[in-house]
């Protein structure tokens, strides 16, 4: 009797467990899963590209083409994917006729059948509420994923235009991980590479060397600091306090780097830093470091590539190396 229980039970919770695996997605499930799949590409992306840098130069440019067509494969892929799971909650955009199919969305969305009906008595002020609720958030659900279909083609090109900036140099990008470090680890890889070893500084300790630096130095940094934070009207916060958490965030969380960090890395340092880019003109900065007659290619000058489009999350920084070929 007691195994005929057990058996009972465990077949209670196949049967239960079964029913959770075949429920219905949602969409906020169906949209988050969606971004989940666009982020793995990306980083399958970056893998294969790191696969690829070896070799001749031949091998690597031949193997980057048969990446650049797998991942241009993938993507076409993956997007023709989506756009049949966002069919089945009444989405389409295969017939052109762009707001009724948002329409359609918005109807899923609230819950309501996409299927022709007679015209209903006028809704209630608060379902109109909820409609207008559910076709805002359906238009920036839409404007996502357009955003996320142009990711990956808005890479290619930027890293083509990078990369002919950098071939002539003898040049080339090592990867860095983007998580929120990238700035201080891109320079990081920079300094083991201009050393020969490793590095004298970790991402950490380049951080609180940053914040060190513009308390330090904070009437040098607060002008420009006030361009970009604005302080609010009735804000009970002096522009002082601002700048200490800023700076704060700077030395304790993965808050993302950008100019001011880069102009107190180059005085940290005492180093020249050149930031090359396939979106925007190349940057100098800490030019009074830079040796005579240093070239772009040579020299101790700590070298950065910028990219715009690597990822949904933003801006990324990576290290940039002499190219080596094997």
């Amino acid at each position: 009797m007691e195994d005929a229980q057990e058996l009972d039970n465990k077949s209670s919770e196949g049967i239960a467990e079964e029913a959770i695996q075949n429920k219905p997605e949602t969409r906020d499930e169906m949209l988050s899963r969606h971004r989940k799949e666009i982020s793995a590409l990306q980083n399958k992306e970056i893998e294969l590209k790191k696969a690829a840098a070896k070799g001749s130069k031949a091998e690597q440019k031949a193997k980057k083409k048969q990446v650049e067509e797998e991942i241009t494969r993938l993507s076409a892929q993956l997007k023709e994917k989506h756009a049949e799971e966002l069919a089945s909650l009444g989405y389409n955009n295969k017939n052109g006729n762009e707001k009724s199919n948002l329409d359609n969305l918005v109807k899923a969305i609230a819950g309501v059948s996409v299927s022709n009906q007679p015209d209903q008595a006028k809704s209630s002020k608060s379902s109109n509420r909820r409609k207008k609720r559910a076709q805002q958030e359906a238009a920036r659900e839409q404007r996502i994923q357009e955003e996320q279909s142009n990711i990956i083609s808005d890479r290619a090109i930027e890293d083509e235009k990078l990369e002919k900036k950098l071939e002539p140099l003898g040049l080339t990008v090592t990867e860095i991980k983007p998580d929120g470090h990238c700035l201080y680890r891109a320079v990081e890889d920079q300094l083991a590479v201009l050393s020969g070893g490793p590095s004298p500084y970790n991402y950490q300790e380049l951080r609180e060397l940053v914040a060190a630096y513009m308390r330090k130095n904070a009437s040098d940094f607060l002008p420009f600091f006030l361009s970009e934070n604005a302080l609010e009207d009735g804000s009970d916060d002096s522009l002082a306090h601002k700048f200490e958490s800023y700076c704060k965030e700077i030395e304790s969380t993965a808050a993302w780097g950008g100019q001011l960090e880069l102009e107190a890395l180059t005085h940290c340092l005492r180093k020249h830093i050149m930031i090359f880019s396939g979106s925007f003109p190349d940057v100098e900065m800490g030019k009074e470091y830079k040796s005579n007659g240093e070239t772009a290619a040579s020299g101790s000058s700590i070298r950065l590539s910028y990219h715009k489009h690597a990822f949904g999350l933003g801006e990324h920084y990576n290290s940039v190396v002499p190219n080596v070929t094997k």
